[in-house]
């Protein structure tokens, strides 16, 4: 490990010393001291001495990072970042209805429904599960009526836009549970959407009734994973 004289004379002591930070290994390989040492205080260096060498050895162990788990993205957060996604189109110059048809296997629930204020716009998402994806049709209507039994149904507003998604199945046949409030859903920053009234799934097609303070124009598109169909009613200019 080094070499000595005879006590109180000059010694020459070489052991390794670890300099955080250089390199993989980071030590470096010797250095050099000159001074007047005692027996008992070279016999502490070369019994310290194997404690720097294992200190260099931990290098790699030491320089690893660790990083705590990410966490995942719920849908809303999602939602909030589709606003100028390829999915959305352009929101049309009117409020003329909007409709798409669904894909010839789907047979879809829905299982949620939000409502959120973003920049430009107020959205309403509609959370299917179930088999292919629904088709719709969404447009503004002078009464909201129920399917089926054709009873008026209140909404809060000054206009209705009705979203009538097809590809429906009921719960029993998708498996999916369908979605259930005591109350109309809505969000307390919205703008233009005053509530979101969910009515009922009749033979294909399942209805609800979104209220707004006028007859905006709107848009609607698909996402997926999970599916669901996005209706966006723009802000006043």
């Amino acid at each position: 490990m080094g070499a000595r004289s005879s006590p109180g004379a000059e010694e020459t002591i070489h052991a390794p010393v670890a300099y955080p930070g250089r390199g993989a290994g980071g030590c470096e390989a010797l250095v050099v001291r000159n001074r007047p040492r005692t027996a008992a205080a070279l016999l502490l260096s070369l019994l310290t001495a194997p404690v720097l060498l294992t200190g260099c050895g931990g290098g790699d162990t030491d320089e690893q990072s660790s990083s705590a788990p990410s966490t995942e993205s719920s849908a809303p957060a999602a939602e909030s970042t589709a606003a100028g996604a390829t999915d959305a189109p352009d929101f049309p110059a009117n409020a003329e209805p909007d409709t798409a048809d669904a894909s010839s296997d789907a047979s879809v629930t829905v299982r949620d429904i939000r409502v959120a204020r973003q920049d430009g716009f107020d959205r309403v998402v509609f959370e299917v599960g179930g088999t292919g994806t629904p088709g719709w049709d969404v447009r503004y209507v002078d009464t909201a009526s129920s399917q089926g039994s054709g009873e008026e149904v209140d909404v809060a507003g000054d206009a209705v836009l009705q979203v009538s998604l097809t590809g429906a199945g009921y719960p029993y046949d998708t498996g999916v549970e369908e979605f259930s409030s005591s109350g109309p859903v809505s969000a307390a920053d919205a703008v233009v959407v005053t509530e979101v009234v969910f009515d009922a799934t009749f033979e294909g097609t399942t209805t609800a009734f979104v209220g707004t303070t006028r007859q905006a124009p709107f848009r609607v598109y698909l996402l997926q994973d999970p599916a669901r169909v996005v209706v966006e009613v723009a802000h006043p200019s």
